[in-house]
């Protein structure tokens, strides 16, 4: 009866605001029009992101420093919630399976925020690491989850190199990034996006549930990525990443002094 309850008040939170995200896209795109230039949908997508989080109920903790210059940001990956969380603590722009283009709703907003789409098994990664290339070079920051696919979030699975190659080429540094979802101090069972499931199925889980707790570890960024081979530099971000799930699920940064951070339901670590 509780979760049923649960369900039903976040479901129709989380619609709501889908329309109106929606409705501002639209807006935006009005302004596009009426000005003769694209507007900034930078600060807007924070917000919605972060709006996102809280009619997710997803209580965020952040460690360490958020890129504040433009970086290529590598993360393990757990959940489609991954990206709303990494999006609400820095500006990104995101690479995502092609198949997130045709949910309804959110693959065309995802579309609006400016989100790279890649088709595993479609020979598009050397076309799409010369966009990461592009928009790096331009000032732009791009998130990319290396592992190609989600997990359990149990551990890291190896991260694929050739994307990586971006951040080379356009001289910019790497900035790795751990995210652990955790339920009573343990992996959380709930929030992985694997297999054969769909989003709406995993949707509705999720919200039924009781709130999770997500900590996300940002890593010092890696400068000498021009001394890596690409598969050395691979295995070296995933190496670190997975020493932060490590220390993320131990619990070994639970204690360290917390401030507010930029968001209800958000606490930034020193």
């Amino acid at each position: 009866m509780i979760g049923s309850l649960r369900l039903a008040l976040r479901l129709g939170a989380f619609t709501l605001f889908l329309v109106a995200i929606a409705i501002l896209a639209l807006a935006l795109r009005a302004g596009d029009a009426l000005t003769g230039r694209k507007l900034d949908r930078t600060p807007w997508a924070g917000r919605c992101f972060r709006g996102a989080c809280r009619c997710l109920n997803l209580r965020i903790r952040c460690h360490g420093p958020a890129p504040v210059e433009n970086v290529l940001v590598v993360s393990n990956h757990v959940s489609w919630c991954d990206i709303p969380i990494l999006g609400g603590l820095a500006p990104v722009r995101f690479l995502s399976k092609a198949e997130v283009a045709e949910w309804p709703l959110i693959g065309w907003l995802a579309r609006q925020a400016g989100t790279l789409f890649i088709r595993r098994g479609g020979g598009e990664a050397r076309t799409v690491r010369s966009a990461i290339t592009a928009a790096l070079a331009g000032g732009e920051s791009v998130l990319l989850f290396p592992e190609g696919t989600t997990s359990a979030g149990l551990t890291v699975l190896p991260f694929h190199g050739l994307l990586l190659g971006a951040a080379r080429e356009a001289n910019m540094l790497i900035q790795p990034a751990t995210i652990c979802y955790r339920r009573n101090g343990r992996p959380d069972p709930v929030a992985p996006f694997v297999g054969d499931d769909t989003f709406h199925n995993h949707l509705t889980r999720f919200l039924r549930n009781p709130a999770s707790r997500v900590d996300v570890l940002f890593h010092e960024p890696i400068a000498n990525i021009g001394a890596l081979t690409s598969s050395e530099l691979a295995r070296q971000l995933q190496e670190t990443v997975q020493e932060g799930l490590r220390r993320l699920q131990a619990g070994e940064l639970d204690a360290l002094p917390v401030r507010t951070g930029d968001a209800p339901g958000l606490s930034r670590l020193q």
